[in-house]
């Protein structure tokens, strides 16, 4: 999907939400174990049910892999069915060199079709750039994350000056362009999402955190967004897991409705 056809999907339904796909056998309602494929049926109901009210889904392909082969075959069906006009992106946060990132590329992009993939960047420019060599494809480069680790090394002082992390994303930007490339910036510190969004404002952020991870959907919104809106929040288990029961497509409905009504005020006319 190319920038502006994003951009217009954002526009027409006022919305930048992207629901996150971590779709854990786990802790999907019970009565859906029963199913062929319970992973599988369980996404076809929350993308029916949230379709309207956002513009992208995320599946995290850990939960998915840890299922072996039935995992990857329930993700190529959800990804068949998520509509055509819906950003998807691979959340894989590869980052290996040379031939292994072409083939990253190549079965994420070619095979499974996702318009996007997340990808881990401190091995250097080898481990991002085959990911640029698909036009209408993007990198999703994590550059500050959340976790309480990202204080082990994202946000070490460095000796010319700022933050690891400032480093790799001014340098990363030059690698691709607003186009094709994107980061990872987590919600939860606001503070450094407007210094991120200094560096690069053209660029696309995605933006994990909000929802149960704690971040402010509001705080995070005016620290980021352009004239061309420029952000994709992503929530997960505040929507897929809204409810346990019988109800649980309609109430992940209702939370993805409330996050787009709120997008969709904080957006400008």
């Amino acid at each position: 999907m190319k920038r502006e056809q994003l951009i217009e999907q954002i526009r027409k339904k006022r919305s930048y939400l992207c629901v996150g796909l971590d779709t854990d056998i786990r802790k999907i309602p019970s009565f859906l174990l029963q199913e062929k494929d319970p992973v599988f049926a369980f996404n076809k109901a929350i993308v029916e049910a949230t379709a309207p009210y956002c513009v992208a889904y995320k599946p995290n392909l850990a939960f998915y892999e840890a299922m072996g082969p039935k995992g990857w075959e329930s993700l190529q069906k959800t990804m068949e069915i998520i509509p055509d006009s819906h950003f998807t992106i691979a959340d894989a946060k590869r980052g290996d060199i040379g031939n292994t990132a072409t083939m990253y590329a190549r079965a994420f992009f070619d095979v499974y079709g996702f318009d996007s993939i997340t990808v881990a960047p401190y091995m250097g420019s080898d481990s991002v750039m085959p990911f640029l060599d698909y036009p209408g494809k993007w990198a999703i480069v994590l550059g500050l994350t959340s976790n309480e680790g990202a204080q082990d090394f994202e946000q070490l002082d460095l000796a010319s000056g700022g933050k690891l992390y400032q480093k790799v994303i001014q340098e990363i930007a030059g690698w691709g362009n607003p186009e094709d490339l994107m980061f990872v910036a987590g919600a939860t510190r606001v503070e450094e999402l407007k210094r991120i969004r200094e560096m690069v404002p053209e660029h696309f952020l995605l933006i994990p955190g909000v929802g149960a991870q704690g971040g402010d959907l509001k705080a995070v919104s005016e620290a980021t967004l352009t004239r061309d809106i420029g952000i994709l929040v992503n929530a997960s288990r505040s929507i897929i897991y809204a409810s346990d029961g019988l109800d649980f497509a309609e109430a992940a409905s209702r939370e993805a409705q409330v996050m787009q009504q709120s997008m969709s005020d904080l957006m400008p006319a």
